[in-house]
């Protein structure tokens, strides 16, 4: 692959990260703060693009891991503050499911949680660690990459390989087989 200049994506993406920011944000002055650690982001992991295949799903990734993390901030600092800012209505209804659950449907969720956890500890250290910073803390591939020292090709395997082994821990398990469909 051809050396990609910073200079280009932000030419050929730009626009793309202000609307995703601004949809995520719902109001301009946040879409462009978002922007900006965004890019600051993109510059300093500038280093790991030669291994990136698709620079729009990685922009993405960055843009929805940055907005995540922010959020998270301003939700935990809000816990402090009698008056929670008004940002904090913002409308998660494109990232978090709407329908609310059941009793039944709760604890059913809470069950196949457990299953999973269990399976998950089941796991070598190496790939527990890979599934727990990728779906518990949600780090991105590229954050992986940097905290395990491994390039991204390599956290990408590791996450397909965990996947595969925990689907065979889960189907040599009647209980856990029973539980939960696997596609």
């Amino acid at each position: 692959m051809m050396q990609v200049k910073i200079e280009d994506i932000y030419e050929e993406y730009n626009r793309y990260i202000y609307y995703l920011c601004l949809k995520l944000t719902k109001n301009q002055i946040d879409a462009e703060d978002l922007m900006q650690e965004v890019w600051m982001k993109v510059v300093r992991y500038e280093s790991y693009m030669k291994e990136v295949d698709h620079v729009k799903a990685w922009l993405t990734t960055i843009c929805m891991n940055t907005f995540r993390d922010r959020y998270r901030k301003q939700v935990r600092r809000s816990k402090y503050v009698a008056n929670q800012p008004e940002q904090l209505d913002i409308s998660l209804l494109d990232l978090i499911a709407a329908d609310v659950l059941s009793v039944e449907e709760q604890l059913e969720k809470e069950d196949v949680g457990e299953i999973i956890r269990s399976k998950v500890a089941e796991l070598d250290g190496i790939y527990q660690k890979t599934v727990m910073y990728f779906y518990v803390h949600q780090f991105s591939l590229i954050e992986i990459a940097e905290v395990m020292k491994v390039s991204i090709g390599t956290v990408k395997s590791r996450l397909f390989r965990a996947k595969q082994r925990l689907k065979e821990l889960i189907m040599n398990d009647e209980i856990a087989k029973d539980s939960l469909v696997l596609a």
